[in-house]
């Protein structure tokens, strides 16, 4: 029962991190612009979160402390604050769209006004991280978030080119899109939008707190490779047929999808009514599970920060500020949601500013990986050091190239 329940903390992360908001609309745009030509940007991004989380969940497994704990230890408190001020900032931007997508979700199902939607979708969030342990966050998002393989059974029905699948996963077969002026920068944008989509910081932090507070220890290690492998590869195949379905039903009208509507309906399309509400709920529990993700991550790294006590698990008698601080937090991005901001053009900016981030995240963990005082002799192999370092430097190049792209590309305009 236990792998069972770690399973179900990779498949959390994979959906409500690999297919948050981000993905939602970084995938279904590029395919609604490129087709199948970005495809194989998403394998590139499956591997660097499986190498990354993989380092994480063993940090938690060796030391019995989650990664941003160790890597606060190992910087110092000046370095580790702006590994945190990064962090938080980028989870709690990323809370914001979230929240929107959830209430998007269940606004395309009931057709209620967004803002009350908004403060419900606070109200449900909160209820759900208060009421249930974590096992049951994990068991119930993991669950009504695999509805999203509706997109797989759409991108077939749909009819997708396979022969441009096939292209899709080979780079340098560069698409021509909506048309030629600027397709090159709106291309590079698209690269970097979904890498950095894929490797979002509070991922990698909640998978390895999660793995903390599911008591995990040196007998995991082996179900913890399997988790991130399997989690993960599942979020790629979500990610990849949203692309395909949004290539087969979107790019023919020449249609780019700017509200969650629009991507729910692209199920609709092929599979009727029945295909847009799995679509939606589907979507609302992928936003939901990201949701949880991203305020837990936030609350979980400034209390690890500055050595407070902290854990879903633990309660309010044994982490008061940590059981204070999530509410704030939730609440606080709840504020933002309801001033009307678009949660689509949000994700985009939350993506971006994420992927200027990402050194700040991925250096510190190839360290701690590799310190003997923490993993003894758990540190990362040959393998992880050779894989760790060709990602560190793939996210290294994103955080340079983020905002220079969409400033060219005009935020992946394609005129």
């Amino acid at each position: 029962m236990k792998r069972v329940l770690m399973l179900a903390l990779g498949i959390l992360s994979a959906i409500g991190g690999f297919v948050d908001i981000g993905d939602l609309v970084f995938n279904a745009q590029a395919g609604a612009i490129f087709g199948y030509q970005l495809l194989w940007v998403l394998p590139i991004g499956v591997t660097g979160i499986i190498v990354y989380s993989e380092m994480c969940g063993r940090v938690a497994a060796a030391s019995g402390r989650p990664v941003f704990d160790v890597v606060r230890e190992r910087l110092g408190f000046r370095l580790g604050l702006v590994a945190l001020l990064a962090a938080v900032a980028i989870s709690l931007m990323t809370l914001v769209a979230e929240i929107g997508g959830v209430a998007l979700a269940i606004e395309l199902m009931t057709g209620s006004p967004y803002r009350l939607l908004v403060a419900l979708a606070v109200i449900g969030l909160g209820l759900a991280i208060w009421t249930l342990s974590f096992s049951t966050i994990e068991n119930l998002f993991s669950l009504f978030g695999l509805c999203l393989i509706v997109f797989v059974v759409a991108a077939l029905v749909a009819g997708v080119d396979w022969h441009g699948v096939a292209q899709g996963f080979v780079p340098g077969h560069h698409a021509t899109g909506q048309g030629s002026h600027g397709v090159g920068w709106a291309y590079a944008y698209f690269v970097v939008g979904l890498l950095g989509a894929a490797m979002t910081p509070y991922e990698v932090y909640f998978y390895s707190s999660g793995a903390v507070e599911d008591h995990w220890s040196l007998s995991d290690l082996g179900t913890n490779k399997f988790t991130a492998v399997v989690g993960y590869s599942l979020g790629g195949l979500l990610s990849a047929a949203l692309m395909a379905t949004s290539a087969a039903v979107l790019l023919p009208d020449r249609i780019r999808p700017e509200f969650i509507g629009s991507i729910a309906m692209m199920a609709q399309e092929p599979l009727g009514q029945a295909g847009l509400l799995l679509a939606a709920v589907g979507i609302l529990f992928a936003t939901g599970g990201a949701a949880i993700e991203t305020v837990l991550s936030a609350a979980y790294a400034i209390c690890q920060t500055f050595g407070w006590e902290w854990g879903v698990e633990r309660g309010s008698r044994a982490a008061p500020r940590f059981t204070l601080l999530w509410p704030v937090l939730l609440v606080g991005a709840g504020l933002v949601t309801l001033s009307g901001i678009n949660p689509v053009q949000l994700t985009e900016y939350a993506v971006i500013f994420s992927a200027l981030a990402l050194p700040l995240t991925y250096i510190p963990i190839l360290l701690v990986a590799n310190d003997r005082r923490y993993l003894h002799d758990k540190v990362n192999g040959r393998l992880a050091n050779t894989l760790g370092v060709i990602f560190l430097v793939m996210v290294v190049a994103i955080s340079i190239a983020s905002v220079p792209l969409m400033l060219l590309s005009h935020g992946g305009s394609v005129s």
